[in-house]
């Protein structure tokens, strides 16, 4: 089954409780006197043990599923330096209960026995260059559980002429139905003998098959084939990853959701609506990138990496996912370079921060800084400043902050006097910044010169009154346009103060404000992008709106018919098939007829 309840939870071969936040409560079996003196006895008391309990522990770090997916992406990417050109991630169907598998695919290096040993222990890594994004050895441990109770590892690695492929199960169902007091990861290694896979045991023969016996007995496939099978679309080298068991909310339906959007991996819990908005503000809201990574996949890794990786793509079901760059999509753009003092004695550091207004505003109040650490996102549209302000609306930033290290589940810094210091500062420089260029977007000017120039300009133009037309020096200045604004829904005016000519006679006088720069310590500024065309007229919201409504009445209608289009292809495309099947019939009846009519002038 595709559908919202798909798992093994009427078989053995699944846990009571499919919810994963209550998946770890459970009371863990005291070993009997009897076994911790043998176990002293045959010198295995030496090591430490590890309860499978501590895989959902662990696992917890991650509060949210996409950071566990994204942790997995992170995986694949730092392969690229050993070859790897894409990611696959998608859904297949667990053949024993048809219930949905999530898979991830990709054709990097691989790993040999040794190195899917090490991958499937507790914290080893041999990640610490400056390009790689994993460094605690923990990741795919953590995201695997995270998504679902079960993950099974299948890769081929070359290393000189040897070629391996191995196979590992990390499964917590297993543990826990069988109440090991330890985690018991089998594995399965091969080797390709000149086009012939042999079994390659690196214990006894006893060991190897007892690990057979396991994967069959827990995983999704019931043969030693069926587990080769899954090797025939890895490339000459690569890895893949399919996590079953997937787990599901308090309602019974799985948290990842594949039914409602076939080209997209969906949150069941995290679509929320925006209070206090009417049907169409909310569903212009809910396009926007900000709102739609909290619960799509494709929105979500559009933006997780800041800079495009040449020749390497993220393939969500079967769709390349486009890669955005939210500072390109900023209008009134500054650059500002914060130099943050690391240690006493360390290098100088310099962070560019990409500031401006998002192209919605002022209509749209997104806001928020998008900190990235070594190219991955880590925080998106973080809130520097209070929520409900109206200093800082619509104010955008990027920047990449390798100076500080993230938290193991890569969704947040530590809270360290580095990163407190950076917060500080960028709250500055969003407010610095909205001081500045408030009037750019229809606010009453707040910088005390722009603010004399302004109610000069007001009198000189009239003041309030019918729409009024000037030309943008700025744009003659420049030579572009660059104010990319478009309609949104719902009217705001109260709380932005528009003016009828507010926004026209801030971009007059833009070129005196450019001269109240930034004094703060620890700032540089380059100013880059500035300009518009048009004015605000008195009824600027309300026309945005009308025109809002009309193009997402026509998005609707576009939508609906591209739809309507692929289900006509579809069945364009299925009636032409059974044509042909139909011609290949009636050309070989019509071949054994004109045989049969042969026959009768042959005998004679």
């Amino acid at each position: 089954m595709t559908g919202g309840t798909g798992g093994m939870g009427s078989g053995p071969r699944s846990l009571d409780c499919r919810s994963f936040w209550k998946a770890g409560a459970f009371e863990a079996p005291s070993v009997p006197a009897r076994e911790f003196h043998d176990a002293l006895e045959t010198g295995d008391f030496d090591r430490a043990r590890v309860h499978p309990k501590f895989l959902h522990t662990n696992a917890t770090s991650h509060k949210w599923a996409f950071g566990a997916i994204a942790e997995l992406l992170d995986n694949a990417v730092d392969e690229i330096s050993n070859g790897a050109t894409y990611v696959k991630v998608d859904k297949i169907v667990n053949s024993k209960d048809n219930s949905p598998m999530l898979v991830f695919q990709d054709d990097g290096g691989g790993m040999d026995p040794e190195g899917v040993r090490k991958c499937m222990s507790l914290g080893f890594s041999t990640k610490k260059s400056k390009t790689t994004i994993g460094q605690y050895g923990n990741g795919f441990k953590t995201s695997t559980m995270r998504l679902g109770a079960d993950a099974v590892v299948f890769t081929r690695a070359i290393r000189g002429s040897n070629v391996t492929l191995s196979v590992g199960l990390l499964s917590y169902t297993f543990l826990r139905k069988t109440v090991k007091d330890d985690i018991v990861v089998p594995m399965l290694d091969f080797q390709d003998q000149d086009g012939n896979i042999v079994p390659l045991a690196y214990g006894s023969q006893g060991d190897w098959d007892n690990s057979l016996k396991i994967m069959l007995d827990w995983s999704p496939f019931s043969s030693k084939e069926e587990l080769l099978q899954q090797f025939e679309d890895i490339d000459s080298h690569g890895t893949k990853v399919v996590i079953y068991n997937l787990w599901m909310n308090d309602d019974g339906l799985l948290e990842l959701d594949f039914d409602d959007d076939d080209e997209d991996i969906l949150l069941r819990d995290q679509a929320k609506d925006s209070g206090g908005l009417t049907k169409i503000q909310k569903e212009v809201i809910q396009q926007h990138i900000s709102h739609r990574l909290r619960f799509s996949l494709r929105a979500y890794t559009s933006i997780l990496y800041l800079k495009k990786y040449e020749n390497f793509q993220i393939i969500l079901r079967g769709k390349p996912v486009e890669h955005i760059s939210v500072a390109n999509d900023l209008k009134f753009k500054k650059v500002v370079t914060y130099k943050p003092q690391v240690t006493h004695d360390s290098q100088v550091v310099s962070v560019r921060v990409d500031i401006g207004f998002a192209k919605e505003a002022p209509v749209l109040g997104i806001f928020g800084m998008n900190v990235y650490h070594k190219n991955r996102l880590i925080m998106p549209y973080w809130k520097v400043l209070q929520e409900g302000s109206s200093r800082g609306r619509s104010v955008v930033g990027v920047l990449e902050a390798n100076f500080i290290e993230p938290a193991h589940d890569k969704q947040d810094f530590e809270r360290t006097p580095l990163f407190i210091r950076l917060e500080t500062k960028l709250r500055q420089i969003i407010i610095d910044y909205w001081k500045e260029r408030c009037h750019l977007i229809g606010y009453q000017p707040m910088d005390p010169q722009v603010k004399s120039q302004y109610k000069d300009g007001r009198k000189d133009s009239g003041g309030p009154g019918p729409k009024v037309q000037q030309k943008s020096s700025t744009d003659q200045r420049i030579g572009r346009r660059s104010s990319n604004l478009l309609p949104e829904t719902y009217d705001d005016a109260a709380a932005m103060g528009l003016t009828a000519n507010g926004a026209g006679f801030g971009r007059q006088f833009f070129g005196q404000a450019q001269e109240n720069s930034m004094n703060s310590a620890g700032l540089e500024e380059d100013l880059v992008e500035t300009g518009s065309h048009g004015v605000l007229d008195p009824n600027f919201v309300e026309k945005l709106s009308e025109e809002n409504i009309s193009l997402f009445t026509r998005h609707e209608e576009l939508r609906q018919r591209d739809t309507q289009l692929k289900q006509t292809i579809g069945q364009l495309e299925h009636e032409l098939e059974e044509t042909k099947r139909k011609c290949s019939q009636l050309s070989t009846e019509l071949q054994a007829r004109k045989s049969q009519q042969q026959l009768p002038y042959m005998r004679r």
